[in-house]
């Protein structure tokens, strides 16, 4: 749920996050190391340079540097640098074997997974042992810890997650326990495909239970109260500054792999300070959004990436106790299909966002033959005037109406305005006697109101979990806690469960399941109103190769990164 709710309460704050990545030429004159490219299949030789800092920019600060308690994409991200699970994402978005030496042995009935570590240090040199995670786990399912994202990744999946969050178990009885130092076991719920998909998040990272437990209330607090077994550590971050750093970690049991030395970082929330930081050579990489996105669309140093992350409208079909017009199928599926997502990805946004006629994000999960799960389903509820109206008219004489007022819910910031004003100009030109109010709040109002299920139409996102569609099928179920808009089919309901249950060992059924839910709740009942695919921009020099980025998790990767030709 990597800021899950915060992506789909800040869709448009968000809309131009962003990564990158791009090549250029080693120019004459510089210091420089050769080494071949990791993959043996190719004799390309990288060029490095001797001095291997990068300088980027960072849009917020952290809040905290423990596992058990972070929230939000900038703890994630770093906490993906400077730490290491299980598996790890590797250049593809493929969890391999991290802290894990190898696969896993499991269970025939796909209920015990057996790990067995890898020889790896913390950064004060004392081994990583399979109690750092047996510890980690089970602390952030302590209540006394108030950890939000232990219930809410380990709930349904690892043995006794959901009692325990109930307090029906202690959390002790969490189903991970480490066999000997080397060996950890973990006991599931049922059996869970995407299970070894998580073991790359950050929620799952080991602790150590030692100095945690001598850190007290001041653990995570600051870069000396916490300790690192992944690429770097985190340095010069005194918990509340606008600064810090990433060193290269001597202990990682990768280190030959890391090329960057330094990874120097400010915090810059205003888009001119990042572009000027970056034009005047202060900083190597500047995210774009807004006029600066468009002014610099064509540039030769912009770079442009499609994330896993979709937004759309939520049709809340009751308020207040009363029934909404959204209620009304018809009225659903005529704003569904009555505004141009092309020309909004292309005028609005352009960013490299695509338009979304879909729920499941294209390029993000494959079958076992590489088929994405894209293309069960293909293009639903597309742009279409003609089918637009008929339904619009339906839907007015169902309701024995013949005009309707409806509120859009969205942010105050300058873009969201903007793409607010589109949508009240499309759906007003194409759909006769329709009124579009609009209601611009802040973060926090809008937080209450989508709790209270106090709105009409609102635009809503979702970034993934893990690597598996259930990720995102599972919001619509009937009462479930990001559905608030009282949307409710038995069908729907049946084939998700059906999904993460029974069908959880018979990939091809449980593949068709998902695609069917997906298609009742986009084409046949428009529960919700697809809009766009993120896509994300940013500058960055050419020099700077490497960076790695993913689809859930943390946002990006430094491991693989290095700096060819600066100089």
């Amino acid at each position: 749920m990597k800021n899950s709710k915060f992506l789909w309460l800040f869709s448009l704050l968000l809309v131009l996050s962003i990564f990158l990545a791009a090549c250029g030429d080693k120019e004459e004159g510089a210091t420089t190391t050769t080494e071949k490219e990791e993959d043996p299949a190719t004799t390309e030789e990288v060029t490095v340079d001797e001095e291997q800092v990068l300088n980027l920019i960072q849009t917020a600060e952290i809040p905290t540097m423990d596992s058990a308690l972070v929230t939000d994409a900038v703890g994630f991200d770093l906490l993906n640098n400077v730490n290491e699970g299980l598996y790890r994402l590797n250049e593809e978005n493929v969890p391999i074997p991290a802290m894990a030496e190898g696969e896993p042995t499991v269970s025939e009935d796909g209920l015990v997974y057996t790990f067995k570590l890898r020889d790896a240090n913390w950064s004060d040199g004392t081994p990583v042992t399979a109690n750092d995670f047996e510890f980690a786990w089970k602390r952030a399912m302590n209540p006394d810890t108030a950890s939000e994202y232990g219930p809410y990744m380990m709930g349904g999946v690892i043995k006794n997650a959901t009692e325990i969050s109930e307090g029906a178990v202690e959390y002790t009885e969490l189903g991970v326990k480490a066999l000997d130092e080397k060996t950890l076991e973990v006991t599931l719920e049922k059996p869970t495909p995407y299970f070894l998909s998580l073991m790359s998040f950050g929620t799952f990272l080991p602790q150590k239970e030692e100095f945690v437990t001598a850190q007290g209330e001041n653990y995570a607090k600051n870069s000396e109260s916490v300790l690192y077994n992944g690429p770097f550590t985190l340095a010069n971050w005194d918990g509340t500054g606008l600064s810090w750093q990433l060193l290269k970690n001597e202990q990682y049991w990768d280190k030959d792999t890391v090329k960057l030395t330094e990874i120097n970082y400010d915090v810059v929330k205003e888009d001119a300070t990042r572009v000027n930081l970056y034009t005047n050579g202060e900083k190597d990489r500047a995210t774009l959004s807004g006029e600066y996105a468009l002014q610099y669309a064509n540039d030769p140093e912009v770079v442009k990436e499609m994330e896993a992350t979709v937004f759309y409208f939520k049709y809340n079909q009751e308020r207040n106790g009363e029934k909404t017009p959204l209620a009304n199928v018809n009225i659903r599926e005529a704003i569904s299909k009555a505004f141009n997502k092309q020309d909004l990805v292309d005028v609005v946004l352009a960013n490299g966002s695509v338009p979304a006629n879909y729920l499941v994000p294209k390029d993000f999960t494959f079958d076992e033959d590489g088929n994405d799960f894209r293309d069960v389903n293909g293009d639903m509820a597309t742009y279409n005037v003609e089918e637009a109206k008929a339904a619009w008219e339906k839907g007015l004489a169902e309701l024995g109406v013949k005009e309707l007022s409806i509120e859009i819910l969205g942010g105050d910031t300058e873009l969201s305005k903007k793409m607010d004003e589109y949508f009240k100009s499309q759906l007003e030109t194409n759909l006769p006697g329709l009124t579009v109010t609009l209601k611009e709040v802040p973060f926090n109002v809008r937080l209450d109101l989508d709790t209270n299920q106090d709105y009409e139409i609102q635009v809503a996102g979702w970034g993934p979990d893990y690597q598996d569609p259930y990720t995102f099928m599972n919001l619509w179920l009937t009462g479930g806690g990001n559905n608030q808009m009282s949307y409710s089919n038995p069908e729907y309901d049946k084939l998700v469960n059906a999904a993460n249950n029974e069908l959880a060992l018979d990939p091809a059924a449980r593949w068709q399941a998902m695609a069917d839910a997906e298609k009742i709740v986009i084409d046949q009942d428009f529960g919700i109103g697809p809009i766009y695919q993120r896509g994300i921009m940013a500058l960055q020099k050419p020099y700077v190769k490497g960076i790695v980025t993913h689809s859930f998790g943390g946002d990006y990767s430094y491991k693989w990164a290095y700096i060819e030709g600066k100089n």
